[in-house]
């Protein structure tokens, strides 16, 4: 019997892809640090009855066209902004994503922005290495309070609620927007459920965790940067286009805003001459909310469970469509 072709889109450990192996006939790109070119993609993708994809990867309406065999697109990601659900519906893909197992990692990197963010963590260490300490000064490098100030979550699902457990270790107040209530929530986090102008004006730390949606595009601009206080932090580990980067840059720049954590940005790779990494109130990483040994290669396995499930005709645990 001929095998089922799929295509994995990174290079992953043998852990993870010895099964496909032995299941399918598995093609992989073989960089591990570069997304496969797009004539690359296409080609591949069009004699595949699976893809195990990266949020790199944009699965579009052209490409799923362009895809007959095509029975899952399996994202190894929590998100799938970089797939056109609408189209995949319509031919019958089904699309596949792993969260839970990154909840509490994602959650970890949040807090540290956060944290570094108040305190001037990045900012203090290239001060040091630069030799430009040279005496001990009553407000040098000072920064924000954490404990006990109110944190703003804007989202409140798997990441937000750990956040939000997390911030209570800090004797943190916690609000929070989202498109419905969490009464749960409300009782274990004391979570306050309030609108979005009250959120961020009445908030000293802003954490977006939000998913992206046409709605939620630019969902920060430079009105909602204006609610904020003067001494208020916000920290992004969604994604990069539900913040106006231009208006958080003026924003930053004019003081507005005491600082920010960015993990992503609307363009990924960000440049080197981006604006937002010559300000010295910004902590800026690049993209690795999840990004431990153990919840990379736990996103990997599950990503490649759904694969399977869904070629081997069964239900994968974690379909989106």
């Amino acid at each position: 019997m001929t095998k089922q072709r799929v295509f994995v889109t990174r290079k992953l450990p043998d852990e993870v892809l010895l099964p496909l192996r032995e299941l399918f006939d598995c093609r992989l790109y073989p960089e591990a640090d570069r997304p496969v070119p797009r004539e690359r993609l296409l080609e591949e993708v069009a004699t595949a009855d699976g893809v195990l994809s990266m949020l790199t990867e944009v699965i579009d309406a052209q490409l799923l066209a362009s895809a007959p065999s095509l029975k899952v697109v399996s994202n190894m990601a929590v998100g799938y902004d970089n797939i056109d659900l609408q189209a995949a519906r319509a031919r019958g893909v089904i699309v596949c994503n792993t969260p839970d197992v990154l909840t509490e990692t994602t959650a970890d990197l949040t807090f540290a922005l956060l944290l570094a963010a108040a305190r001037k963590v990045v900012e203090s260490a290239d001060f040091i290495r630069q030799g430009a300490w040279h005496s001990w000064a009553p407000f040098l490098l000072a920064g924000q309070d954490v404990h006990h100030k109110t944190l703003g979550l804007v989202g409140l699902g798997r990441i937000g609620s750990a956040v939000a457990r997390r911030a209570q270790g800090f004797g943190m107040r916690i609000l929070y927007t989202s498109r419905q209530r969490h009464e749960e929530a409300e009782a274990t986090l004391s979570a306050v459920y309030t609108t979005l102008p009250e959120l961020l004006a009445e908030s000293d730390f802003v954490c977006i965790l939000t998913p992206y949606t046409p709605q939620t595009h630019h969902l920060i601009g430079e009105r909602e940067l204006q609610w904020m206080k003067p001494s208020a932090v916000l920290v992004n580990t969604a994604r990069g286009s539900v913040v106006d980067e231009q208006a958080l840059y003026q924003a930053l720049r004019d003081r507005a805003i005491w600082g920010a954590g960015l993990d992503v940005f609307e363009r990924e790779p960000v440049s080197a001459d981006n604006p937002l990494l010559s300000l010295p109130n910004v902590v800026a990483l690049p993209h690795i909310g999840s990004a431990t040994v153990d919840t990379r290669m736990a996103m990997a396995r599950q990503a490649a469970d759904n694969l399977t499930e869904a070629l081997l005709g069964r239900s994968p645990r974690y379909r989106v469509v």
